[in-house]
């Protein structure tokens, strides 16, 4: 009897282990960091972050909100709502698959944006905003997300707003959340995130190259869909290089050359990576392209932050 209730422990342990590792699959921790470092940017280009205890909790409690909370919600809901593509391309993932029942979903994308407001809620009390401008922020964010991936909308249904949604999503909003917590937002950051937001939908091209087939067989315009795969190619690295060049030609204007020049010493190697790989096979060498040359584009964010705090 003890050795039969500790067989049925172990089963009801291990379980709760499977649903949590599938739950966390569904939020895509690697889609987290571009988020956060988007925070790390808008607070150096705030000016007004200093290394003190406060002031790094703040920016972790910001990276939660921006990457576990809000991504995590995003990539949630946006699973659900492809299940029907997924079923086609990917079957093995955790919705067609059947591996999470739907009330399971929908309680975690509800705990996930709910969690995220509220630490942007905590935020603006804690920054003393007498506008709770990252509250705003993420609800802002979080609609963006629903209607991309949601019905009547859909943005996703179309390449070009559906990606440039997603590049802002994933580099404007961000870098405001990090530069409103620390200071206040100016018309040049958001000329250059809205810049950064061209090059952000070239990068979320990046991963419709996969999924062609059942974009096609549910009438979901991607570029590589509408455009084929040569055009979209192009496309897609014309949309990060010349978005770069861009804002190092608006740097060496405002007098930062320095700036401009380490910018541009970073689009090198990433015109070097995308001929290497990218050009070649945009489906097999997906990783290997994302793996080189997306390094130096976040550090590329980076410098354009710096240079806009001094």
């Amino acid at each position: 009897m003890l050795y039969a209730a500790a067989v049925m422990n172990y089963d009801v342990t291990a379980a709760l282990c499977d649903i949590w590792k599938i739950r966390l699959q569904l939020t895509k921790p690697v889609t987290w960091p571009p988020l956060v470092w988007g925070v790390l940017c808008g607070a150096a280009a705030s000016g007004n972050f200093h290394w003190t205890v406060e002031d790094v909790a703040k920016s972790i409690v910001c990276m939660i909100m921006s990457g576990p909370c809000l991504t995590g919600y995003t990539q949630t809901i946006n699973d659900w709502y492809d299940r029907d593509i997924d079923a086609i391309n990917e079957p093995y993932r955790p919705i067609p698959s059947g591996a999470i029942s739907e009330n399971e979903v929908i309680t975690q994308i509800w705990v996930l944006l709910l969690a995220g407001l509220g630490l942007g809620a905590l935020l603006d009390v804690w920054a003393g905003h007498d506008f709770p401008i990252i509250f705003y922020l993420a609800v802002g964010g979080s609609l963006l997300s629903y209607i991309y991936s949601a019905p009547p909308l859909k943005l996703k249904q179309n390449g070009w707003i559906g990606n440039f949604a997603l590049g802002a999503s994933y580099i404007g909003l961000p870098w405001w959340a990090g530069q409103a917590l620390f200071g206040t937002l100016t018309p040049d950051i958001v000329i250059l995130t809205s810049l950064y937001s061209i090059a952000g939908l070239g990068i979320a091209i990046v991963n419709d190259f996969k999924s062609v087939e059942g974009d096609r067989a549910l009438g979901l315009q991607s570029l590589p869909v509408a455009f084929g795969t040569e055009t979209a190619k192009w496309i897609c690295v014309g949309a990060i290089d010349i978005t770069q060049l861009s804002v190092a030609g608006y740097l060496l204007s405002t007098g930062k050359p320095y700036y401009a020049l380490a910018l541009l010493g970073l689009t090198i190697p990433q015109v070097v990576f995308q001929f290497q790989y990218f050009l070649k096979d945009p489906v097999k060498y997906d990783v290997k392209y994302q793996a080189s040359a997306q390094p130096f584009f976040v550090l590329g964010l980076l410098v354009t932050a710096l240079a806009t705090s001094h």
